[in-house]
């Protein structure tokens, strides 16, 4: 089921977002996204309206809303490939006008999820903070063209 984040659910939260980051971004070092969690916590979280994926008090997913900005769509690495990730941005679909985000474009998996989800790629650039290459992409439902 989704629901709202409480505070109590934070540290769930992270674990899922460091999990996911280790094993989705395997290119980029591990040191990265360890030192990336203090920003997690102090800036993403706080401000950001999430929704988790809640099974039965087992969270297993959860996406992250700043304004029309996804900040993040998680899902733990053992409960990948059920709808999940499908389901929460389908979620916030639905309370926005449009939908923003970047992935960086050696994530194929997340990339081919997104187009398949209807975001197009609106530009590329490099990641100052990791010097990656990363890809635009923006979601505007098909009535508001």
């Amino acid at each position: 089921m989704i629901r709202a984040a409480r505070p109590t659910d934070e540290q769930a939260i992270h674990d899922i977002w460091l999990l996911a980051s280790l094993q989705a971004h395997d290119f980029i070092p591990a040191a990265f996204w360890w030192q990336q969690q203090e920003a997690l916590r102090a800036r993403y979280l706080p401000e950001a309206e999430i929704w988790l994926w809640d099974q039965a008090g087992d969270i297993q997913g959860f996406v992250a809303l700043l304004d029309d900005y996804v900040a993040a769509l998680f899902v733990r690495p053992d409960c990948q490939q059920q709808g999940i990730g499908r389901q929460l941005l389908n979620n916030v679909k639905n309370k926005r006008r449009q939908l923003l985000m970047r992935v960086y474009c050696e994530n194929d998996i997340a990339m081919n999820f997104y187009l398949s989800q209807g975001f197009t790629v609106v530009k590329e650039e490099i990641d100052t903070a990791s010097g990656q290459p990363i890809l635009f992409l923006r979601y505007l439902p098909a009535n508001s063209h």
